[in-house]
């Protein structure tokens, strides 16, 4: 045990990155080593299936009052991932990065200067995105939409994890134990004083990456399933519209088979009438569902993660 915390804790989480961890060791280290302040290197090892849980543990050896890994039992995902470091962290400024090297650790000092000046939380956005042309254009599609649904929710670039909060902030996050959660937003929802840095961007040191378009759709359900009920009253608006005009509808059609007499033409109309109701019916019950099956994860009140083991001197 130490009797003196650390300033700096970096908070990775870390997937099969058995290409990456030699070189992200090589360049945090380095970036904080010329910061000159005391840190902590906390990596959670999220069930990699490639040889990553022997390389963290080789890192660890090399500085064991510095670096602590956190081993899981299984896959529980990138934000559960850092929640776990967030409930070991000692230090008073923490520092959240993916383990990919496309957050280069060279820009920590950005994040530690305006945390410094008074910020509680510090949210950045990519400068020059080195990703392909479908995930920029989902990235930006999906940060207007966000905008517009979560107003109050103001991010630039949600999908960076280069990001700091002060520890208080950390306290309040690792406390709340949800089961699905989105840590940018959360840390908002508590923050007094956020701001925003833009940051450098770069490709991939090696592999590929983790999210592929289902995962992020996933990811961007539980952001918006987490902290707004906009879905839920769009579809009761749109209830109430379809209602007040299929209520318009009847009493056309009353008036038409008393001033026209029966027919049957129209019959493929209202079946086109009919089947774009139930889309919109399926598609509701599919929003609901998502928040329903959130409950469900909530109330059975299982482990978030389940760790395995903890290296740490």
């Amino acid at each position: 045990m130490h009797n003196q915390n650390p300033y700096l804790s970096i908070v990775i989480p870390v997937y099969n990155e058995q290409e990456t961890l030699e070189e992200l060791y090589r360049r945090l280290t380095t970036a904080l080593d010329q910061l000159g302040k005391t840190y902590e290197i906390i990596l959670t090892n999220d069930g990699s299936k490639d040889r990553s849980s022997e390389i963290l543990k080789e890192l660890h050896h090399r500085r064991p009052s510095q670096i602590r890994v956190i081993e899981f039992n299984g896959n529980f995902g990138q934000h559960m991932a850092i929640m776990a470091g967030f409930e070991k962290v000692r230090g008073e400024i923490v520092i959240t990065m993916d383990a990919d090297l496309q957050n280069p650790p060279e820009e920590i000092h950005k994040l530690v200067e305006a945390i410094e000046q008074g910020h509680d939380v510090v949210n950045t956005h990519r400068l020059g995105r080195q990703d392909n042309w479908w995930r920029l254009w989902v990235s930006k599609m999906h940060n207007k939409l966000r905008a517009w649904m979560m107003p109050k929710l103001v991010m630039k670039d949600e999908g960076c994890m280069l990001r700091a909060y002060r520890r208080n902030i950390v306290d309040l996050m690792a406390a709340t134990g949800e089961t699905t959660t989105f840590i940018p937003a959360l840390a908002l929802n508590y923050a007094a004083n956020p701001t925003e840095v833009g940051v450098a961007h770069e490709t991939r040191f090696a592999g590929e990456s983790n999210y592929n378009l289902y995962k992020l759709i996933r990811y961007n359900f539980d952001l918006v399933t987490g902290f707004s009920v906009f879905p839920l009253q769009v579809f009761t608006m749109i209830g109430m519209l379809i209602s007040f005009l299929s209520f318009l509808f009847v009493i056309f059609l009353i008036a038409r088979r008393l001033i026209v007499g029966p027919e049957v033409e129209g019959v493929f109309t209202l079946f086109a009438i009919m089947f774009f109701l139930l889309g919109i019916v399926l598609l509701g019950l599919g929003v609901t569902g998502e928040y329903i099956g959130r409950i469900y994860q909530e109330v059975r009140k299982r482990p978030r993660f389940v760790v395995r083991e903890v290296l740490e001197e």
